[in-house]
């Protein structure tokens, strides 16, 4: 076909590459720099606090204190679960509301433990969601009226703080707030309420709209987050000792300024950064007792909720797996499948917590000398340098558990039984190899979870990298607290001994750091450069073709793609794999529910290799079942088709084609069909055109969705050709590609001689067409244009204004409206071409990566 692909599109508005790449950098430099900043606090405020005190101070913590905080978590996730469960009967979504309720709570569960609060909680619910048939857009009014619930309970409890206690905004200054600011922030809230009320109500960005909830339900939600927000930070005031001096008021702004810098600092958990900001805000340098009832704000409020998460996924895996009997089947495990990667991730992420921050603290001093008695120093000293290693490695493979892949859950799976044995040979922490154990016995029961063969999707983002070093970084602090009393010297290093604590912490964390640099190193310098290749066309494929009443699929004779072939031989569907995306070429071909079924199996295999999954020129008959595999539908331009039943040179809207013949004729050509077993005979004339037209073309041979010169690809066709009337050359050339039951006809490769006089391609296709309707056939078929038919309009979408912009101005670069214009001539019938792609950032990707298959690779691409 005289199909192109669509070209990159840059974005139109002036610096918004600089911009782009500022944002980037701050996205990293940003949280590296909180961290920092809130160590560097927290190294000073912690100076005079020993080890030894500070397991003091925990173990002195009051039975009831403890009780107290423990029933103030359950309160608060009692809440978190309630609130997901309203939005959704809220927003009238089909979702039982336990299911809505356990998915609330297990992802603020699993986004404490991973960090990054809004994309993981985002991502966890979206798992769960979706198995229930909820889009991403409904999800995001989910998510968006329990996000605009938290704000308001936010606003709520702070102008009810700036009317009741207005000086704590300012601690120790003794500056004031003018408690008229309170007034106006609840006459703001009122304000939104009133709004809400009065109807329903909608926000729109961009493509996006979100529904609200109604005024009451807003009520309901703000009042709910109002309870989660007061009940977790009444965690850490009952566990504050009473003589700090401060007021549980001023404990909440400390707590929401906390939390707040903590979810910037990207650390899970705000680990490090919260704790500093805490003990900075209610004046606590030095305290112990402070931090020790942080320490177990941690236990309490993090780890005990996510641990319960697990072992309740555990219970529902386990019991839908046996009622299923294999099968996936039965509610409890369509709830407990979407979460487990994320969970598992989360687990991964505690493993390398536990190992990591075990290496930093000293040995209980009985256990180590009974140890020595048992084991060869050198043992002990491996084990611990091991340990910290493997505690690196399972937090970089919990990514690979985020993204399903089997051969990461393998690899996590023996490296927590590897830790747990040297938790053991380090320093009998049976406590630790206890967890560690736990955890593997868990990751093995949700080893059907992972089925994705693939390795590229392991690769770690920047926003991963950045919360690997900020968590190793507060680990190393946690070191540098314990030994804090040690005089550190160049001797420490190379120190070995039984009692060498402070040298092990040392060469286990500069171990660590390496290892995590080599493995940021070979993430920017790593690439996955396996995919499936393309393969001999098997005979079930051509007879397809043959058979099939739409010439288009011809264009999978080109050798470039692999097949999914239907096992009875009744469809087929072609596509190639990028490395990053398999990419179909059009609709399946054949049997429409044995076509069907190729579209899931495509889909299912680029899921478990972790590549994404597009198709690419696809047409409006098959858009629903495109839909149905979750993929977003773009249009990309328009396919111009012309009726050959009522074609024909006559009246003067064919007054040019009519001279584009007549002039060919004049100038000694004539037109002639070659049938397909004389083409072999002519190719290397037909080489000869195709040289001359290509000399000045810039690119190479383009393939995946245009054809190129290769004598075995148009041994497959009849050719249309001008031939001089007394040379004998050939001039120009077309292959004719051909549906069955005369229904339609296209051509792929055109290519003339520059220097044939009298020789254009109007006249090609003139002399084409109508040769085309005496042999019977009904429609022509002239290719597409890229972004032609795309509304340009304030209110269409930003795909749409986007192709509209570059398809008005684009013409210096491409010719589209040039195209379009060409095309027009013969009065096609105009349908759309579309791509079915995941949204957002990945359909631009995939629109390189096609870029790149027709071109032949990058370097075609920039040529």
């Amino acid at each position: 076909m005289t199909d192109h692909a669509p070209s990159p599109v840059d974005d139109p508005r002036p610096g918004s590459a600089a911009l782009s790449r500022a944002l980037v950098v701050l996205r990293v430099a940003l949280p590296l720099a909180i961290t920092i900043l809130a160590l560097f606090v927290l190294h000073r405020m912690a100076t005079d606090i020993s080890w030894a005190a500070l397991r003091d101070e925990i173990g002195d913590l009051s039975s009831g204190a403890i009780a107290l905080a423990f029933l103030s978590t359950g309160l608060s996730f009692l809440a978190i679960s309630q609130i997901d469960a309203a939005a959704v009967r809220a927003l009238g979504l089909d979702m039982p509301w336990k299911v809505a309720s356990a998915t609330g709570a297990a992802a603020v569960a699993v986004a404490n433990m991973l960090g990054f609060a809004i994309v993981t909680g985002m991502s966890v619910r979206y798992r769960v969601y979706a198995a229930y048939g909820i889009d991403v857009a409904r999800l995001s009014s989910v998510f968006g009226a329990t996000w605009l619930s938290y704000f308001l309970a936010i606003a709520t409890v702070v102008a009810i703080l700036l009317l009741g206690w207005p000086a704590i905004w300012f601690g120790a200054s003794g500056i004031g707030t003018d408690p008229l600011l309170g007034v106006a922030t609840l006459l703001i809230i009122g304000a939104v309420i009133g709004w809400l009320w009065r109807g329903p109500r909608a926000l729109r960005l961009r493509e996006w709209e979100f529904r609200l909830p109604s005024g009451r339900m807003t009520l309901v939600l703000a009042a709910l987050s109002a309870i989660d927000l007061v009940t977790a930070a009444a965690v850490i005031w009952v566990l504050l000792p009473a003589d700090l001096g401060v007021g549980p008021a001023q404990v909440f702004v400390v707590f929401l300024a906390a939390i707040s810098l903590g979810t910037a600092s990207h650390a899970p958990g705000g680990i490090g950064v919260f704790e500093a900001t805490m003990i900075a805000g209610l004046g606590a340098g030095g305290r112990a007792d402070v931090l020790a009832a942080l320490v177990l704000y941690r236990v309490i409020y993090y780890l005990v909720p996510f641990l319960c998460a697990v072992l309740g996924l555990a219970a529902v895996w386990g019991g839908a797996r046996r009622e299923s009997a294999g099968r996936i089947a039965g509610r409890g495990y369509r709830l407990a499948l979407p979460i487990v990667p994320p969970l598992a991730a989360a687990m991964a992420t505690l493993g390398g917590i536990v190992l990591l921050v075990s290496g930093s603290l000293p040995a209980v001093r009985w256990r180590i000398s009974t140890l020595g008695d048992l084991l060869p120093l050198g043992v002990i000293e491996a084990s611990h340098l091991i340990g910290s290693v493997v505690g690196v490695l399972l937090l970089v493979l919990a990514r690979g558990l985020w993204r399903r892949l089997h051969r990461a859950w393998a690899a996590v799976t023996a490296l927590l039984i590897l830790g747990a044995v040297l938790s053991l040979a380090k320093g009998l922490d049976w406590e630790e190899a206890l967890i560690l154990l736990s955890l593997a016995g868990a990751m093995a029961l949700f080893r059907p979870a992972f089925y994705r063969r693939g390795a590229g999707s392991l690769r770690l983002t920047a926003r991963w990298l950045v919360s690997l070093v900020v968590l190793l970084g507060v680990v190393l602090w946690i070191g540098l607290f314990a030994y804090s009393n040690v005089d550190y010297r160049d001797a420490l290093w190379w120190e070995v001994a039984l009692s060498g604590d402070a040298s092990r912490y040392l060469r286990a964390s500069l171990v660590a750091a390496v290892t995590l640099g080599c493995v940021a190193f070979a993430q920017l310098v790593w690439r996955d450069t396996r995919r499936i290749v393309p393969e001999p066309i098997p005979d079930a494929v051509r007879r397809l073709v043959a058979e099939s009443p739409v010439a288009e699929p011809n264009i999978d004779l080109l050798g470039d793609k692999a097949f999914l072939v239907d096992p009875e031989g009744r469809a087929f569907l072609a596509y190639a794999d990028t490395g990053r995306a398999l990419i179909s070429k059009g609709d399946p071909v054949g049997d429409r529910e044995a076509g069907r079924a190729l579209l899931w199996q495509l889909r299912e295999q680029a899921d478990r290799m972790g590549r994404l999954c597009a198709f690419y020129a696809v047409s409006p008959d098959w858009l629903p079942a495109y839909i149905d595999l979750g993929l977003d539908i773009l249009k990309i331009g328009e396919l111009a088709r012309v009726d050959l039943s009522g074609f024909g040179l006559e009246g003067k809207a064919r007054k040019d084609l009519r001279y584009y013949i007549g002039r060919a004729k004049r100038e000694g050509f004539d037109f002639e069909i070659v049938p397909r077993d004389r083409v072999p005979a002519e190719m290397e004339a037909l080489r000869a055109v195709s040289e001359a037209w290509r000399r000045d073309k810039p690119g190479g041979e383009k393939g995946f969705t245009m054809g190129r010169f290769d004598p075995e690809y148009l041994s497959n066709f009849d050719h249309a050709v001008f031939r001089d009337r007394e040379t004998g050359r050939i001039a120009a050339f077309a292959n004719i590609m051909r549906g069955a039951e005369g229904e339609e006809v296209s051509v792929d490769l055109m290519r003339y001689d520059p220097e044939a006089k009298g020789v254009s391609m109007d006249a090609l296709f003139g002399e084409l067409m109508l040769w085309a309707k005496a042999e019977g056939y009904r429609w022509f078929s002239l290719g597409s244009v890229p972004f032609a038919g795309l509304e340009a309009r304030p209110l269409a979408p930003l795909w749409a204004r986007l192709g509209g912009f570059v398809y008005t101005h684009g013409e210096r670069i491409y010719g589209f409206e040039g195209l379009h214009g060409f095309k027009t001539k013969f009065d096609p019938v105009w349908t759309g071409n579309y791509l079915a792609a995941p949204g957002g950032i990945s359909a631009a990707r995939i629109l390189y990566d096609v870029n790149v298959l027709v071109s032949g690779g990058i370097r075609g691409l920039m040529k």
